[in-house]
């Protein structure tokens, strides 16, 4: 297993991975995102295990496992998640930071055979995908959905693009509904939830603070809201799959009835976009 990381460029920010230096990262340069008001501003993998930045884990439920970067140093505090299947484990939404103990916890916790994919939900949490790729032994695949491969911004022949619905793992599929990037992914995991399902779905559908609802936007920090339409359509999507309980891409949860809530909340979505509450405000 390789422990270099020395030089491995990561913006601050969002924490995503770079092979250069640019001016300004284009993902926080997007109108979904943003660049602090003191500038772009770039780390290593070095830096910030030098300023003690590990991995804490934490137990979500039998076989889910978040992962957050703490201290918080790089990225938006986002949980990226741990699947474990006795077929094989899914990274899902990589960290934004790995070091040797980071992986040894990963690699504790999967067991055999092992991580199988790692893949993001949307651009936002690539994280240091190609890092973690390279450091879980033998290379594993990363996964990034077609539409949006023009976000990478660390290439490698690790990648491999995807479109449509895949099965990662049995019981495990992930899927594209868009909205948030056209490529938007979410993970449907048929064995979570005691065999109720679980959908991990980033923020491409975001599990709001009340945990009996759901939002869809553009863009969460800027407030873009998704037509009402696109979020019916993304809701649609997702329905074709049961799910109790649905993690979001921080330590957002829905507990109970997950799908029922997707689909409650894109029609409210929809109604307040299309202006039937009006008469409220």
């Amino acid at each position: 297993m390789s422990v270099t990381v020395s030089n491995v460029t990561v913006c601050a920010t969002c924490g995503v991975e770079h092979a250069t230096r640019p001016r300004v990262c284009a993902i926080c340069a997007d109108e979904r995102q943003w660049v602090p008001t003191d500038g772009q501003r770039w780390t290593t993998l070095d830096e910030l295990a030098r300023a003690g930045a590990g991995i804490e884990f934490t137990d979500l439920e039998p076989g889910l496992w978040g992962l957050t970067v703490t201290p918080a140093l790089v990225g938006i505090g986002q949980q990226s998640k741990l699947l474990v299947t006795p077929a094989g484990s899914l990274l899902w939404d990589p960290p934004a930071f790995v070091d040797d103990d980071a992986v040894a916890g990963v690699l504790d916790r999967a067991g055999a055979p092992g991580v199988v994919a790692v893949a993001a939900s949307h651009p936002h949490m690539f994280g240091v995908q190609l890092e973690w790729s390279r450091r879980l032994g033998s290379p594993v695949p990363v996964l990034v959905s077609r539409a949006d491969l023009d976000w990478v911004a660390r290439p490698g022949p690790e990648l491999a693009a995807w479109e449509g619905d895949r099965q990662v793992l049995p019981g495990v599929t992930l899927t594209q509904p868009g909205g948030h990037f056209p490529g938007s992914a979410v993970a449907h995991w048929a064995g979570g939830a005691g065999g109720r399902g679980v959908l991990l779905s980033g923020d491409t559908i975001f599990a709001n603070p009340d945990r009996v609802s759901v939002s869809f936007m553009r863009s969460y920090p800027n407030r873009i809201p998704l037509s009402g339409r696109v979020a019916q359509r993304v809701a649609a999507h997702v329905a074709r799959f049961s799910f109790e309980r649905l993690y979001g891409n921080f330590d957002g949860v829905i507990p109970r009835d997950a799908r029922d809530v997707v689909v409650r909340s894109a029609r409210r979505h929809r109604e307040w976009t299309d202006g039937a509450h009006d008469h409220l405000t």
